[in-house]
C-alpha cells in the first residue's frame, strides 16, 4: 500500500498548496514550498494516525466480547 500512501501524501500537499493560494493570491515560491511540505508531512500523519486506528478497533472488539462472555458466565 505504499503507493496509495504517497499518493495521499501528494494530495496533501497539493490541498495546502491551493490553500496557501486562497489565503494570499501572491503568495511566493517559499510560502508555497512551505505550505507543500507542510501538507505532505501532515498526510503522513493523519494516514499513520487512520492506520493505528484501524488497528486497534479489533483489539478493542475482542476485547469487549470477551468481557461480556466473562460477565454473562457468572
Amino acid at each position: 500500500m505504499g503507493l496509495l500512501d504517497e499518493v495521499g501524501k501528494i494530495a496533501g500537499a497539493v490541498a495546502a498548496v491551493e490553500a496557501a493560494e486562497k489565503v494570499d493570491p501572491e503568495a511566493g515560491l517559499l510560502t508555497k514550498g512551505v505550505a507543500a511540505i507542510a501538507g505532505f508531512e501532515g498526510a503522513g500523519k493523519l494516514e499513520s494516525l487512520v492506520e493505528n486506528k484501524e488497528e486497534q478497533k479489533p483489539d478493542d472488539a475482542n476485547n469487549a466480547q470477551a468481557a461480556d462472555d466473562a460477565s454473562s458466565q457468572t
